[in-house]
């Protein structure tokens, strides 16, 4: 039963950070998408995020699943453009693998499961210019660290957001092909992905919530690409 609280804490403690990170960050990330984008990207996460939050809240002793597909449920519902389906309908389908909790295996094909519905719904892939370019290298640097490294979930997370964070800059360089910014041809090149910032922020937050409350050190020395490969090795 302690367990099971401490879990619950956790996992509503981080949705709480991640909605007051994007909440703060909203300016940015819609500077960033004004200059690529619809400039909306910001406000309408944070709206979405902040209806979460209330969802959340409101849940009488949920479990890891339900406050997951809380969560993802309120972003396809509250975010408009692009990002509801993609972050929200990731969520939701990803939520089922926390049946059991929060393990370093689920947390594993959470993850996997969130970047292979990402994929599918935005046909997308590295190289795109979209969060892709942040989750992808996140994904794979998380398990493989968790997998085959045999590392605590904690450290194997410091290193999956210093992958996303190479990720974010990897999209700078990039014409984008997907969205509104592949609209702007070479004019896209040159501008950071506000979906790939807002995605690091999430993790970001994950990972100080994390660190809160495991044991183990989030002072890592990541050995991320810079370049992120799309296919795992």
């Amino acid at each position: 039963m302690a367990e099971t609280e401490t879990e619950r804490e956790a996992l509503l403690a981080a949705v709480e950070n991640v909605a007051d990170r994007i909440a703060t960050e909203k300016s940015h990330l819609t500077d960033l998408d004004s200059a690529i984008g619809d400039a909306d990207h910001g406000a309408n996460l944070n709206r979405g995020l902040q209806a979460a939050r209330e969802e959340v809240e409101a849940l009488d002793d949920p479990d890891a699943q339900r406050i997951a597909k809380t969560v993802g449920t309120a972003l396809v519902s509250e975010v408009g453009g692009a990002s509801g389906p993609l972050y929200g309908g990731s969520v939701m389908t990803a939520s089922a693998e926390l049946a059991d909790g929060v393990t370093a295996e689920t947390s594993v094909a959470f993850a996997e499961a969130c970047l292979e519905k990402l994929q599918d719904r935005g046909d997308a892939k590295v190289g795109d210019k979209t969060m892709v370019d942040a989750v992808t290298p996140a994904v794979h640097t998380y398990k493989k660290s968790v997998e085959e490294d045999d590392l605590p979930p904690l450290e194997a997370l410091a290193k999956a957001v210093d992958a996303a964070r190479r990720g974010v800059e990897f999209t700078v360089p990039l014409r984008a092909s997907k969205g509104r910014a592949s609209y702007l041809g070479w004019r896209s090149v040159g501008h950071q992905d506000p979906g790939a910032t807002s995605t690091l922020f999430v993790l970001e937050e994950l990972l100080d919530t994390a660190a809160e409350h495991l044991d183990g050190s989030t002072d890592v020395d990541a050995t991320s690409p810079t370049i992120p490969d799309e296919e795992a090795e």
